[in-house]
């Protein structure tokens, strides 16, 4: 029974192995794009890892934005700035309202949350316009709230930090406010710790929103200097004579977009498996 144990933990095992490994094969494939040069990037049938690796793509990206009048680094200064304000904001705004929300009856709360959940459902092109017409009409075209605002709301964010927080136990909070804490201590101290590891899962599904989003450049943003880097990696081989031309600096731009994500994810992974744990208190 235990070599029979020992077996079926094993092969458990490899199997969870090669499932990662195939998991991680698209992640492979961009690295590996990145340095091939250009006759092994459009050799048929492909290849999925470079036979001879150069960095000459790199010194065309940089070529490519020096012949601009916009710089490389104004684009991917005006995403990090954009990513990091709004991951810091939307989580704020997800805990306050995911704790109002599990902790705080008032009329219309269900309601509220409802609403919420219903907003999951639309697809983010049936609200372009109302986005369009509300960062219009308040003056944000060409500003950095302009990129951010549109982004702050979300949904799946409040869904996950109200659940979870449903969890904290009401005599622990009454405990607290017997002993003088207030409400945003409350929050703070008690509310936010209990749920890091919701609040880290939210934050990286707000930094994968912000950071690969293109959609507040294109419609929000008139000025170039204005523009986030997933821009400019959309511009790079449009509108050319050929489909030859760019296409290495293009895997080395993305490449640079998928780079951020992944170490962002990585920093946070023991939060997010936590999380999908659904731990709570213990």
């Amino acid at each position: 029974m235990r070599l029979r144990f020992s077996l079926s933990r094993i092969s458990f095992v490899v199997l969870m192995l090669l499932f990662a490994a195939f998991m991680l094969l698209p992640i492979v494939f961009i690295i590996s794009h990145a340095f091939k040069p250009y006759d092994e990037l459009f050799v048929y049938p492909p290849e999925f890892l470079v036979k001879h690796p150069t960095t000459q793509n790199f010194v065309e990206l940089m070529q490519v934005t020096s012949n601009s009048l916009i710089p490389l680094s104004r684009y991917l200064f005006n995403s990090i700035v954009v990513s990091a304000l709004t991951v810091v904001l939307s989580t704020i705004i997800s805990a306050m309202c995911g704790y109002a929300l599990a902790k705080h009856p008032f009329p219309g709360r269900q309601l509220v949350f409802s609403t919420i959940v219903l907003m999951l459902m639309f697809a983010p092109e049936v609200v372009q316009i109302p986005r369009y017409l509300v960062v219009s009409r308040l003056g944000l075209m060409n500003t950095y709230p302009g990129h951010i605002l549109p982004l702050l709301a979300l949904p799946v964010g409040v869904f996950l930090l109200k659940q979870f927080m449903e969890q904290i136990p009401n005599s622990l909070l009454e405990a607290a406010r017997i002993d003088g804490a207030t409400e945003f201590g409350l929050f703070l101290k008690i509310a936010v710790p209990v749920c890091m590891p919701a609040v880290a899962t939210v934050a990286i599904l707000a930094f994968q929103g912000s950071w690969s989003n293109l959609e507040t450049s294109a419609y929000f943003m008139q000025d170039d200097d204005m523009k986030t880097f997933p821009f400019f990696l959309s511009t790079l081989t449009s509108n050319l004579a050929n489909n030859v031309a760019r296409q290495g600096a293009a895997a080395v731009a993305t490449l640079i977009v998928l780079l951020p994500n992944l170490v962002f994810f990585i920093l946070l992974q023991r939060k997010v498996i936590d999380t999908m744990a659904h731990s709570g208190i213990k």
